[in-house]
């Protein structure tokens, strides 16, 4: 992924003109370090390309960007701000916010986020790019981004706000690995996925969003573009295949711990609010590592993933208040109200907490019919559930906190260097 993320970004400033800053954050071993930095040199080597500047930071790397960033913004609590930026535990969104502070310190007008699980589908013999879709609609007006796309589905009022996201989806394996149990016992599966629906939703609709979950555009290979302007709905797109542009300036993701999902929030915050987006479908193609097949990837994966449940709670509520709000969640400048959102996520703390009780109770009773190491797992839920319930609700906590300071740390990061490669 190393080496066609590289040649993505060569094919963006050749196409596009564009100074292209590639990214790469790196919590690996030490090893292999040293092997996606060899990888890096090798693709740059082979497909040069001018206005590309490459950065490989490792958490050490990162961990000295973001105690500048802290320190210079004069925040309080920096050490706890320093954890929610930097876990000791794997974050997706604490990650993708790393990217979004060094994005704004290397001075980019937009974030591309591209997953190590992923590739590109290859089309004619060559490799489909999602960039550029993003680099021709992304921070335009939609009178001017549609000329770029194939057709507009947007409303007149949502004319004078800039294009805020352009994403796809991803083909091949389901986004989250539960394909198992759906073989094992479908049912079971309907079950433990609708356990992320309001938990009072029908049954009906419970399965409808069930036949639609962790799909994305399944295994229909790319034969041509199709992109679409429209108030992007976050059902369609993948955070493995994404550009924003502002949004992330103004509100991070949820800084979650072991929770899978919790990098999704400005999908939903960017339609919310009216913002105009492009939905393409230059699909990534999404596999699975061979660590989550072994029995500890196994048993931190499903936490992972049960976590992501018990996240649902405030995430469902967070977004049918999002909608209530619309453009309210806009200021005169088309920009998002971090001040409301932030009041929103600690609203949602006040929730009571019975019905994640019971998707605990579920999720244990639906493992405990597969047998197996999902009958361990579910065995370990039990001395676990006062905790993660714990955990879930201050995951919003630091959320709230994150969004109130977001500003403060934005503005601190735009003078604040990083390190380059020398080539």
């Amino acid at each position: 992924m190393v080496t066609a993320l590289m040649r993505e970004a060569a094919y963006a400033a050749r196409r596009f003109d564009a100074e292209v800053h590639v990214l790469v954050l790196d919590s690996s071993d030490p090893d292999s370090y040293a092997e996606h930095a060899a990888a890096l040199r090798r693709a740059r080597e082979a497909h040069p390309a001018r206005h590309v500047v490459t950065h490989h930071l490792g958490d050490e790397e990162q961990r000295d960007f973001l105690r500048r960033v802290i320190h210079g913004a004069g925040v309080a609590k920096p050490e706890l701000m320093l954890d929610l930026m930097l876990p000791e535990g794997v974050s997706y969104g604490a990650c993708t916010n790393r990217a979004f502070l060094l994005a704004k310190a290397l001075g980019c007008e937009s974030v591309h986020r591209r997953d190590s699980d992923s590739n590109y589908q290859v089309h004619d013999g060559e490799l489909v790019f999602p960039v550029h879709h993003e680099l021709l609609s992304l921070g335009k007006l939609p009178g001017e981004a549609a000329d770029a796309v194939t057709e507009t589905a947007l409303a007149p009022e949502h004319a004078g706000r800039p294009v805020a996201l352009v994403a796809g989806s991803f083909v091949g394996e389901l986004s989250v690995d539960i394909g198992e149990i759906q073989r094992l016992d479908p049912e079971v599966y309907h079950d433990v996925v609708s356990l992320w629906a309001p938990m009072d939703w029908s049954r009906e609709r419970k399965r409808e969003l069930v036949g639609e979950s962790f799909r994305g555009a399944g295994n229909a290979p790319f034969t041509g573009d199709h992109s679409v302007l429209t108030l992007v709905d976050p059902m369609r797109i993948d955070m493995c295949n994404i550009g924003f542009h502002g949004v992330h300036e103004r509100v991070p993701l949820p800084p979650a711990t072991d929770t899978i999902g919790s990098d999704y929030f400005l999908m939903h915050l960017v339609r919310n609010a009216g913002l105009p987006g492009v939905l393409h479908n230059r699909n990534i193609v999404n596999f699975y590592t061979g660590e989550r097949r072994t029995d500890p990837g196994f048993h931190a994966y499903q936490t992972r993933f049960a976590k992501f449940f018990l996240s649902m709670l405030y995430l469902n509520f967070l977004y049918d208040r999002l909608a209530e709000e619309g453009t309210a969640l806009l200021d005169a400048g088309h920009r998002v109200r971090a001040d409301r959102v932030a009041e929103l996520v600690r609203e949602s703390t006040l929730l009571d907490t019975a019905e994640n009780t019971e998707r605990l109770d579920v999720l244990a009773r639906s493992y405990r019919k597969l047998g197996g190491r999902y009958a361990a797992f579910a065995d370990s839920l039990e001395p676990r559930a006062a905790r993660l319930l714990d955990e879930a609700r201050q995951d919003m906590e630091d959320f709230a906190l994150l969004t109130e300071v977001w500003d403060a740390l934005m503005r601190t990061s735009a003078s604040t260097s990083v390190p380059r490669l020398p080539w």
